[in-house]
């Protein structure tokens, strides 16, 4: 699809005219800083947490303070990039453009060539300047605004794991591990926090490092996960929400850029492999308020009233957000007994075996990890989940299950749907979720979704032909 730099008329709001003269400002200290920049790539963030755009001459960068237009459809493509009809904004619409304006504050060197080529993130509106309610990062947006209203804000981190993979398949034609660079050595041990695998790894693992500092990512250093060639790296706490899943966004295309310089796939599937530890997308969130204290704690130590509201609304929601949380098939594959993956809605203190785990910790730390979203999960959409079910919890009125000690394999709770024709299932029946998301969005949604899921279960597979051929 063609996209074209154009020179909008002064119908843009007040808000944005403040954005383009940051914009404008932002662009002269980007120039002035790096003369040496070549080309820009412009970047909008799918349904999918797909990056699509285009890559134009730093030239044209200036003439984008004033937008640009790209396809509406752009937030209806199933995860290869097909637009999906069903959903309602293609060829029924008549294919129409929609302003998109630059994210102040995402102009950064590109990992792909940071001395020549640099990214800039985009947000699409709608024709009179307001935010389109389609795109996930304006979906996110005005939920957190919603807390916001209500003097509550929410401090987040994103944790997200990966693996490193060989570009060359085993003898099966199945992906594998890659060996250590510089070596014929192939770890194929479990080693959760092995320092050898970090070294193993150390100069892919420092690329990825410098490059975050050089796009101003506030990650911490990577760890050994528990499976060969799988890492984890965390974000820092942040109160700007939006900020935090666009560096997550951000560092999941530097870790995949860098992978391929190094001659590697960096992959965030949920589950590449059968035998191996899935990957999941792990969220903190604690809430303050007004006065800046922690409002999911009291004085004395206990769970606050507001965080038991708040977990009591994230359960209730949580069967109905699986669709968002696990977003395909393989996501899907993650959830399995003994895996450190939730497999009910629970929550408990100090557990890792539960879909909401209050970690030990001091007043002012007290928040919830939400544990359940795989790493390929879109993270404007976790979070927007996230903030769904706390405001959920905050204006109804309901019960709070106990909280799990022990395994939570083996406990009761609230069954979550574990395959993803049942999820969207969920996910449309849910009214109150629908209603939190925008019922625009959740209509997209699910149309790009069930039509994914339906062409999925339309593909013969070498297992069916396997298991079938001669046997049935």
């Amino acid at each position: 699809m063609m996209t074209n730099l154009v020179e909008v008329e002064d119908f843009t709001l007040h808000s944005e005219e403040r954005r383009t003269s940051a914009f404008q400002q932002e662009v002269k200290n980007w120039l002035e800083r790096h003369p040496e920049t070549q080309y820009v790539d412009i970047l909008l963030n799918d349904l999918n947490g797909v990056f699509r755009g285009k890559r134009i001459p730093v030239s044209a960068l200036a003439r984008l303070e004033k937008g640009c237009y790209f396809p509406a459809s752009v937030f209806a493509m199933d995860i290869l990039g097909n637009t999906v009809e069903e959903a309602g904004l293609g060829q029924s619409l008549g294919e129409p453009d929609n302003l998109c304006l630059p994210v102040h504050g995402t102009l950064v060197p590109s990992a792909a060539d940071p001395q020549h080529i640099a990214q800039l993130l985009l947000t699409m509106c709608n024709q009179d300047g307001t935010p389109f309610d389609v795109e996930p990062r304006n979906v996110l947006n005005r939920l957190w605004q919603q807390l916001r209203n209500r003097g509550l804000f929410p401090v987040v981190a994103v944790e997200l794991e990966f693996y490193l993979v060989d570009k060359k398949r085993d003898a099966e034609g199945y992906i594998q591990p890659p060996c250590a660079p510089g070596s014929d050595d192939r770890n194929r041990q479990s080693q959760v926090y092995s320092l050898d695998n970090l070294d193993h790894f150390a100069d892919v693992l420092r690329d990825i490092d410098a490059l975050a500092r050089l796009q101003g990512i506030p990650a911490d250093g990577a760890l050994a996960e528990a499976s060969p060639g799988q890492f984890e790296i965390n974000l820092h706490h942040t109160r700007d929400v939006l900020s935090a899943c666009d560096h997550a966004i951000q560092l999941k295309r530097l870790i995949r850029q860098v992978a391929e310089n190094h001659g590697m796939t960096a992959t965030f599937m949920a589950k590449p492999y059968e035998d191996y530890a899935g990957s999941g997308m792990h969220v903190h969130i604690s809430m303050l308020d007004a006065a800046d204290h922690n409002a999911f704690a009291c004085d004395d130590g206990s769970d606050s009233p507001l965080l038991k509201r708040t977990l009591a609304g994230m359960i209730d929601l949580m069967p109905a957000s699986m669709a968002l949380l696990a977003p395909n098939v393989n996501a899907f594959r993650r959830f399995v007994p003994d895996a450190y993956v939730p497999l009910q809605a629970s929550w408990g203190h100090n557990n890792r075996t539960v879909a909401l785990r209050i970690p030990c910790g001091d007043l002012e730390s007290r928040r919830i990890e939400y544990r359940v979203a795989g790493a390929d999960a879109n993270p404007y959409l976790v979070m927007a989940t996230i903030l769904a079910g706390m405001l959920h919890g905050l204006d109804t009125q309901l019960p709070l299950p106990q909280p799990v000690k022990g395994n939570g394999h083996e406990a009761e709770g609230l069954p979550l749907p574990i395959r993803q024709s049942d999820a969207l299932y969920a996910f449309e029946s849910s009214y109150p979720l629908q209603k939190l998301l925008g019922e625009k969005f959740a209509k997209v949604w699910f149309s790009c979704k069930n039509y994914e899921l339906m062409q999925f279960e339309r593909l013969i597979t070498a297992t069916e032909i396997d298991w079938m051929l001669k046997n049935a």
